[in-house]
């Protein structure tokens, strides 16, 4: 296309542009050190020139080797920022205010939806039912094209649902069940197909452990997810170390991604450096494949034009950014999106849960009494510093921990409001609010260990072995 002076330049997306810009330049390096014809080298130079122009037309920006549009680059790529900025990719979430990160800010800078009232009231009208209370709450606050899907359900149009767990520890907190909870929800009210990736190669690449343990890992936290309740006749769980050699239809996928992704596209999306292994710098691809129903013919019968709706944190974004852009140009639908926020450290709301610290959070492993002596000591406080202040003035639900987690797992809207209403005014003290989190985290932490020592090593295989769900395409 770069080739043709008369080709539609204003259909192409900012990310396009940039890599047909990219692509000429190397064209005009080439001529010019084959020393080819005069002539031949300034038609090149004068198209090359006409592609940074309609560049910087659409995008308002200057061509820059190496650096892709602003709109598809993470905030900052863990660069230098300025004080009022958060820092969000896949592996950091950074921020310098106690009420968390900036949503609305983050909605902009990634040039995503926010679900707003109408959105629900439709979802509510399609289901026939009162939406989850993570929609109510503004917990998954962001989307790409949901508006799409009712549309394809509306229509009678079949969809699948695709989320995933990076399997870096033996044992998950209650964090990493918010998009499984939600997800079991979606699935539900949908009645549709899911898949569920867990990325053991991901986490091989970037952590200091052995592909053996990556895959047992995935194999345990799988257990946790079949735990939440998934239905084994309409849910499909895969190890990327596992399903990779098994399915040409995910290969070829993951092959066809990389075709359409430069070096320089992943180093400005992801901050990928020159001193990565190029493991991690393929890993995206692999990450946006279920997004095309294509991966899974077993499943879809061998179509590939099924949509697909990924419930997710935020921070996982730029991987669907990249898949969305690319999704046209290998013939496949754009993946919808649905974004959470994310859930709180016990120690305040500027950073996410952390597998690594036993203190940070909750985990599904966690006895009465630890959940007890956790939320005690180190759940972050938005109360004041004596009883006679807290009276006086109230505590503040915006930074307090407590409140924030009764937010994502009391289901009572009414029974937290009146909780909201007491802390806010003072009568409700800060250990008074502690004590309702921990009589609510105690038995959702100790049934799901119940329904966890259900789940047997041939229940899991089960559900990670590739076959025919319970649909018709």
């Amino acid at each position: 296309m770069a080739d043709s002076p008369n080709c539609d330049l204003k259909s192409l997306s900012p990310l396009q542009l940039f890599e047909k810009v990219t692509e000429q330049g190397e064209k005009v390096r080439a001529l010019k050190a084959g020393k080819a014809p005069k002539d031949e080298i300034d038609a090149a130079v004068r198209m090359l020139l006409s592609l940074k122009l309609s560049y910087k037309t659409t995008t308002g920006q200057d061509y820059q080797a190496g650096l892709p549009p602003k709109d598809l680059v993470l905030i900052n790529n863990g660069t230098a920022k300025e004080e009022d900025e958060d820092l969000v990719d896949p592996w950091n979430v950074q921020t310098s205010n106690a009420k968390g990160v900036d949503y609305d800010k983050l909605i902009v800078r990634f040039g995503s939806s926010k679900i707003d009232t109408d959105l629900i009231n439709r979802i509510e009208r399609a289901i026939g039912q009162k939406p989850h209370h993570f929609l109510r709450r503004g917990i998954f606050f962001s989307h790409r094209d949901m508006d799409q899907v009712l549309d394809a359900y509306e229509n009678k149009k079949p969809f699948y649902l695709y989320t995933g767990r990076g399997p870096s520890s033996q044992a998950m907190h209650v964090g990493h069940l918010i998009p499984f909870l939600f997800t079991k929800w979606l699935q539900e009210v949908f009645d549709v197909p899911l898949v569920i990736q867990l990325t053991d190669d991901e986490k091989y690449l970037w952590k200091d452990m052995t592909i053996e343990k990556a895959y047992e890992y995935a194999r345990e936290n799988a257990k946790d997810i079949i735990a939440c309740g998934f239905d084994v006749n309409k849910t499909f769980i895969f190890s990327d170390l596992d399903y990779l050699g098994t399915s040409a239809g995910f290969y070829k996928n993951i092959v066809k991604v990389q075709k359409h992704v430069t070096f320089n596209q992943v180093k400005g999306i992801f901050g990928f450096t020159d001193s990565d292994c190029i493991g991690k710098i393929s890993f995206p691809a692999i990450q946006a494949a279920p997004s095309f129903s294509s991966s899974f013919p077993q499943i879809f019968n061998g179509k590939d034009n099924i949509q697909c709706l990924i419930p997710c944190a935020i921070d996982q974004d730029p991987y669907f950014r990249m898949t969305r852009d690319v999704a046209p140009r290998i013939g496949q639908p754009k993946p919808a999106l649905l974004h959470s926020v994310f859930f709180p450290a016990l120690q305040g709301a500027q950073t996410k849960m952390s597998a690594s610290d036993p203190n940070s959070s909750i985990f599904l492993t966690d006895t009465p009494k630890q959940i007890k002596t956790k939320i005690n000591k180190h759940a972050f406080s938005g109360g004041r510093d004596t009883i006679e202040e807290h009276r006086k003035y109230g505590g503040n639900c915006e930074v307090d921990v407590s409140f924030m987690y009764l937010t994502f797992f009391l289901e009572d809207d009414d029974r937290l409001e009146q909780l909201k209403q007491a802390y806010t005014s003072g009568e409700l003290l800060t250990g008074e609010l502690k004590k309702v989190l921990i009589e609510t985290m105690q038995p959702l932490v100790a049934a799901h260990q119940e329904r966890r020592k259900q789940v047997t090593d041939e229940i899991v295989k089960q559900f990670m072995t590739p076959r025919k769900l319970a649909f018709e395409f």
